[in-house]
Parts: structure tokens; sequence; C-alpha cells
């Protein structure tokens, strides 16, 4: 008999008891399989270790879909899960404050609010804890270039993404000298912006340094006496606690001051968020939410510390996830085909392991160009269900509805869209089981307690 081709949806009618075999059931259960009707567990680290069956090479996760889609409630989903597993959390920059009550609902659980009379700050050039495996020479080395790029990417970005000058570089590089010596190497940025006013008046200096410590001068001084002071120019008044299991900083505040002041709030926040958790020998494993994904991307020097920080983050035990509406959100790095635009696109699509929820038609071309998407993905992508997904990891991808397995405390806590109150919603908690989380968080709520209903298998047979 000659040869039956079909597609695996329909195959699947033909021979109904084969399914792929999943991730495996290490991780947290992040929802069902729809191809295998099946749970499916998942852990970037896990996925890691088994690179040489799964072919992936990093821990880090793009998520992509349009508004309404379920993202956002798929990531705390996949994080809060994880912290049973022994994993942490942070977001360096929460910019619509929805992170705040899933810290709140966590027993530990850290907040740090920037603005609104807070008087919390951050010292976005502080060093950081040391580095155990590193030498002096290491060490040094890393906190500079740490501390000049988060100069540099602060400057262009207030200049609109205009590259700076070797003199302003040079004037820069030269302030930070200073304010380190003067300092005993604690530099801040109003002790860079007075040591660039300093350069700026030594006019006989041969090497004309002073005319490049202008610019950068103007735009540090909205730190230290503009709409961003009391938040970034000095050394910090709160400490980052290395034990909790999940620290968001509240930025919701300061996005509503307008863009251009919430892109550089988020470069300070998270480059203060880098410097206390990259530290390869801590052994802890952390996701690194970053909301607004593109925002950490709109400059060159801003964009090199992104790609440098996501090429080393599983030595650091480090799980990035970039969150974008659409790919056209990078249209906003850079002019059209210029280097940053080019490097933005490259980073993310780089990233191994890929999120990819409901899209609108305009994100076709992109998902086929940019992404390498097979086209009856991207066709798929257009007609999934909030909170449904298309799952790549490494070389492998599985169509997964989150929602499937969440509870009514997980849909009340993670829902984003304060619209949407749906007509069946049934608050009523889930029984808490002994042991567990119970005996892991001796102080937890019943609600926290509620967890235990994720990793039941009674709780998965009724949803399917």
């Amino acid at each position: 008999m000659p040869a039956h081709q079909a597609t695996s949806q329909h195959i699947a009618g033909i021979y109904p008891f084969a399914a792929d075999a999943g991730l495996g059931h290490r991780g947290p259960v992040l929802g069902v399989d729809l191809n295998a009707d099946a749970l499916w567990h998942f852990s970037p680290w896990e996925a890691y270790v088994d690179a040489s069956d799964r072919g992936t090479f990093s821990t880090n996760i793009l998520v992509l879909g349009a508004y309404r889609s379920g993202k956002s409630g798929t990531v705390k989903t996949l994080v809060t899960r994880s912290i049973a597993f022994g994993h942490q959390v942070v977001v360096p920059s929460d910019p619509k404050g929805e992170w705040v009550a899933v810290a709140e609902a966590i027993p530990g659980g850290k907040v740090i609010r920037l603005g609104g009379g807070t008087g919390a700050r951050l010292n976005p050039l502080a060093r950081g804890p040391r580095r155990s495996d590193t030498s002096d020479e290491q060490h040094e080395q890393m906190a500079k270039q740490r501390r000049i790029a988060t100069l540099i990417s602060l400057v262009e970005m207030a200049l609109g993404g205009t590259r700076l000058t070797a003199v302003e570089h040079a004037a820069i590089h030269d302030a930070l000298d200073r304010c380190i010596t003067l300092t005993g190497d604690h530099p801040t940025l109003r002790g860079v912006y007075n040591q660039l006013g300093t350069i700026a008046s030594e006019t006989h200096s041969e090497l004309r340094a002073h005319e490049g410590a202008v610019q950068p001068r103007f735009v540090l001084r909205r730190f230290v006496e503009g709409d961003l002071s009391g938040l970034f120019e000095d050394d910090s008044t709160v400490e980052f606690d290395q034990d909790a299991p999940i620290v968001v900083t509240d930025t919701s505040e300061l996005f509503a001051r307008g863009e251009l002041a919430a892109q550089l709030a988020q470069v300070c926040s998270t480059a203060w968020i880098q410097a206390v958790i990259s530290d390869r020998n801590a052994h802890r494993t952390r996701y690194v939410v970053r909301e607004e994904g593109w925002r950490d991307m709109t400059s060159l020097a801003s964009l090199q510390m992104f790609q440098q920080w996501l090429k080393l983050s599983r030595h650091y035990g480090i799980s990035n996830i970039v969150i974008l509406h659409k790919m056209g959100d990078l249209d906003a790095v850079g002019e059209a085909g210029s280097l940053e635009r080019s490097l933005a696109y490259s980073v993310i699509g780089d990233i191994e392991n890929k999120f990819i929820f409901r899209v609108n038609h305009q994100e076709h071309a992109s998902l086929r160009d940019r992404l390498h998407l097979p086209p009856a993905h991207v066709e798929m992508a257009r007609q999934l269900r909030k909170g449904e997904f298309i799952a790549y990891v490494g070389q492998y991808s599985y169509l997964v509805d989150c929602f499937a397995t969440s509870t009514a405390w997980e849909e009340d806590l993670f829902a984003t869209d304060d619209a949407v109150h749906p007509a069946d919603y049934d608050p009523t908690p889930t029984p808490a089981l002994s042991g567990g989380l119970d005996e892991l968080w001796p102080t937890a709520t019943p609600v926290v307690a509620d967890l235990e209903g994720w990793l039941t298998a009674p709780a998965a047979e009724e949803h399917s």
C-alpha cells in the first residue's frame, strides 16, 4: 500500500495513544501540554542540565505576546510556583506595580518602593558583593566596567540615543576615577556630577577634557537637582535581602513622570540589582523578571551591558525573563538600520527558550524573519486563547495552556486586567495539605498554603 502522509494533528486520530514525553517531571507544573494532554513541567535550569538531550544552552526566557494574552499571569505562575523548589525571584523594575501584590502575598517577600515620598534611595554605582571566584584585578575590572556602562547608558539615553564623543567618554572616566579616589571607593552620581563640574572648570588643560564634561554634567544634574533627585544620587538607604524569596522594586510612581524618567529609573534600579546578585558562588538560582524588556536596550552602551548580562546569566545561576508585547517594541531602539536596532534584534533572537502567546496579524513577518518560527506556528499564534502559548525549549516545541492548572487564588492574585470579572469565579480556596509548604513557611497564611494545590494529581485530573 502507498505510504500515507498527514500532519501530526491528523495522525493523532489514527494513533491516539502516541504522545510527546514532554520535559519530564522535574520543576514546577506550569500548565497542560495540549498535544499530549499531560501536565507540563518547566524549569530553565533543569532544561539547561538536559542540554545534551533538549538542545538548550541558555537559562533565559523570551516571553512575547499581545496585550491580554496571558503573558504576565503565566510568568507570575512560573516564578511563584518555583519558589517551592528553592528558586528566588527578583523584579528590578515594576512599572505598573502589579508585582507588589505577589510579593506581599508570599511570606518573606520584600518590596522596595521608589518615589512617592518613601525616602528610599538606590546607588547604581555601588560596588556590590565580592565575587568569591575572582582575583582582585578581575573584581576591580568588572566593577569599573559596570559603573562606566551605567553612566554612559544614562547620559546617552537622556540625550536621545546620541553617542558620546571620545572626549565625553574620557571626561566620564576621569570623573569616576576622581570620585572613587575621593570617596574611598564609594562613588555616587552626585560625586561624579561634582567631579564633572571640576573638570569643566579646568579650561587650561591641553587635553580639552573640559569640553567633554559639559553635556554629561547637565544630564546628571537631573538626578542631583532635577525631577529624579532623592532617588539615585547618593548612597543607598535600603539593602537587598539575599534570603527573600521575592524582591520587587516598585517604580510605578516614577513612570508617572514620563517615559524618559521611567527609562532612566529602570537603568539605575537594574544596575543596582545586578551589582548585588551576580555572584556565581552564592549557590542561588534566581529569576530576574524584566518587564517592558526593551527599556533595558535603549542605547548602545545599555545594549552591550544587557547582552553581556544574558551571556553570563547561567554562570550566576540567573534566568532572565524578557517580556515584550511585540517584536516591534524593539523599533524604539535606535534608528532604522542602525547598529543599536540590529543588536537589539540579535540579542532577543539569541534567547533559546521562548514562550509565544497570541500575537496580532502585524507580527507575522517579525516572527518568521526575526525569530525564524515555522509558518504553521506563526498562524497558530494568532488563534491562541488567553493563557495558551507555544513553548520553544531548545529544538523542541510544545503547546501549553497555563491557566488550565490555575487555582482561584492564583487567578485573582495574578490577574492584571481589572476590567475582567469572570462570572463563574469561585473564590473558595482549596484546603491546605499537611506538610510541604506548611513546613517550609511556618507562618504561611491559608492563602499561601493553597500553593499545595498546584502539585496535586487530583487537581490535574479535575482540570483534564
